[in-house]
C-alpha cells in the first residue's frame, strides 16, 4: 500500500482483523491497533520526504503466546527531521504499549518496525 494518510486506517483495520480472527480482544486489541497507526502514521510523515510516497508494508503473523507486527517502508530511513509535523510521541507511545519493540533498518532500505505483543501475562519470552 502506498504511504498515504488513507493507509492508516486501512492497515489498522487489516490487522484488527487478523488479530480478531486469532482471538485477540479488548483491550490487547485496541493497543494493537493504537500501535499499528503510529507505526503506519510515522511511516506516512517520515519515510518519503521530499519525493513520492512510496510503499508502507505491514505484516503480522502469531508465534508463541505473542502477536508480531512488522511495518516497514522502502524510504530514507530514520534521521532526524528538525521540520518534523509530529509531536515526537509515536514512538515513545508504541515501547509503553507493546511488549517489545525494535527499530532497524528495512531489507528495502527504509525502516522496520517490529512490534511484539504478549497474549498472556506469562508470555514474557516475546519482549
Amino acid at each position: 500500500m502506498v504511504a498515504l494518510p488513507a493507509s492508516v486506517p486501512a492497515l489498522r483495520s487489516d490487522v484488527a482483523t487478523f488479530a480478531r480472527a486469532a482471538g485477540i480482544r479488548e483491550p490487547l486489541l485496541s493497543s494493537v491497533k493504537l500501535a499499528v497507526s503510529e507505526a503506519v502514521t510515522n511511516a506516512v510523515l517520515h519515510a518519503y520526504v521530499g519525493a513520492r510516497p512510496g510503499p508502507v508494508h505491514v505484516a503480522a503473523w502469531l508465534e508463541d503466546d505473542c502477536l508480531l507486527v512488522e511495518v516497514s517502508d522502502n524510504g530514507a530511513g530514520m534521521t532526524p527531521r528538525l521540520d518534523s509535523p509530529g509531536l515526537g510521541v509515536g514512538l515513545p507511545f508504541i515501547a509503553d504499549t507493546a511488549d517489545g519493540l525494535d527499530i532497524s533498518s528495512s531489507p528495502r532500505g527504509g525502516t522496520l518496525v517490529r512490534m511484539t505483543f504478549a497474549l498472556q501475562a506469562a508470555a514474557q519470552h516475546c519482549a
